[in-house]
């Protein structure tokens, strides 16, 4: 799975994306900010994240964390983050280039509240130096996503 995964996705689903690929790392939320010019907010982190019964995606923004009781009170248990290797194997993607495009196996995705303060915002695009600049209700609806409030 890479861009080319993004890419493949985009065209299946007749979506017009520019996927934004640069010299520089995006493998974090400083990196891709310094790389894309934008301030670190307007990256959209996505985070694999294991249930009882399936693992999941939550896409916030960059700056924002994961507030444990808003999580628990919404998912029911505590939030636990996939091992780097679990999160190759679930989504296709590795650490730093997750992304809630053409996933290898299909996980609910679900995005938090706080994307909706911007007008666009940059996910990864399947590699550790891609970025892909979407509005947050597109984003909801190619991924599909279900709006949730379980951030800081």
């Amino acid at each position: 799975m890479s861009v080319e995964s993004v890419r493949e996705f985009f065209e299946e689903n007749q979506l017009d994306y520019e996927i934004i690929e640069m010299q520089e790392s995006t493998a974090t939320v400083e990196l891709a900010a310094q790389a894309l010019g934008v301030e670190p907010a307007l990256i959209a982190k996505t985070l694999a994240l294991r249930l009882q019964e399936r693992n999941i995606l939550v896409v916030t923004k960059g700056d924002a964390r994961i507030d444990n009781r808003k999580y628990k009170d919404y998912f029911k248990e505590k939030a636990r983050l996939l091992k780097p290797d679990e999160v190759l194997q679930v989504t296709g993607y590795p650490v730093g280039g997750v992304c809630p495009f053409g996933l290898k196996n299909p996980l609910d995705v679900y995005l938090d509240v706080s994307l909706r303060e911007f007008e666009y915002v940059y996910p990864a695009a399947g590699s550790e130096n891609s970025a892909v600049k979407i509005k947050p209700e597109e984003l909801q609806q190619v991924t599909g996503g279900t709006w949730v409030d379980v951030c800081k």
